[in-house]
């Protein structure tokens, strides 16, 4: 996929993604103290509610290329994109589809609202970019030029903290069933799509990987991939090395679940 970007665009993406963009890290810590979703997946800007409205008059709306980025961030992403190490976060609400049977659809909705805002509180609190919500799972990325260096352990942080966030560990307990899976190593970051409906996205092994390692993962459980644990063992020192075998692949897979 790399092979159809030439070098010169590569060179920007690697630049964009694994240096970031003075202005562009401004207004993601500006922005995402403001209310208001959904945002720019990018810098974080509101489109909805006042926050919305606000930013909207200094050109900071939804691009008509692309919804889920602001106009200026989309103007200014070139085509095509490169590949870099990055971490990726998938959250998922287990039992669902029972859960969905016993509710009626607007407190269905409720709830999901209520998970997808405490999830990205916890998401922008770490500095990642939130992919998308893909029904009733989060999709999430951590980046090297907005999360930082420390980009890998910052996800391994933000699955545990997100967790934390529907309740696990609490005296009252989880409100919502969620189970998380993170991954880290070498994927295709960059606009991903046909002619017109591109998106900001990554895609390949390490990403399929991060998915199946949250299809493991029971409600409560974070199961981390090792390039994500350095770190987080510290925190977690009782919390052993184990090989599992996930769907799709021939390899097993080094992880660590910790369970909050």
């Amino acid at each position: 996929m790399s092979n159809s970007t030439s070098p010169d665009i590569e060179a920007k993406w690697r630049t964009l993604l694994l240096d970031g963009h003075n202005m562009g890290k401004l207004f993601h810590a500006l922005f995402r103290h403001m209310p208001s979703e959904p945002r720019c997946k990018l810098c974080y800007n509101p489109f909805g509610g006042p926050g919305g409205k606000l930013v909207g008059l200094f050109g900071f709306k939804p691009s008509p290329k692309n919804p889920n980025l602001c106009s200026l961030c989309c103007d200014g992403l070139p085509p095509g994109g490169t590949e870099i190490d990055i971490a990726v976060l998938f959250a998922d609400v287990r039992d669902s589809t029972p859960m969905a049977e016993r509710m009626t659809s607007t407190a269905y909705a409720d709830l999901l609202n209520r998970y997808y805002l405490a999830a990205s509180r916890v998401l922008l609190r770490h500095d990642a970019i939130i992919d998308k919500f893909i029904g009733d799972e989060v999709m999430a990325l951590f980046i090297p030029g907005i999360a930082g260096p420390r980009y890998r352990t910052r996800a391994a942080e933000a699955a545990v903290d997100l967790l934390e966030a529907v309740g696990y560990g609490s005296e009252s307990g989880p409100w919502i069933d969620v189970g998380v899976g993170v991954q880290a190593g070498i994927a295709y970051v960059g606009s991903v799509g046909a002619e017109g409906m591109t998106d900001l996205t990554a895609v390949g092994d390490m990403v399929n990987t991060a998915a199946r390692l949250q299809g493991l993962a029971r409600g409560g459980e974070a199961v981390l991939g090792e390039p994500v644990c350095t770190d987080i063992s510290l925190r977690h020192p009782d919390v052993p090395l184990e090989q599992v075998t996930v769907k799709g692949r021939t390899e097993p897979v080094s992880v660590r679940t910790i369970r909050v």
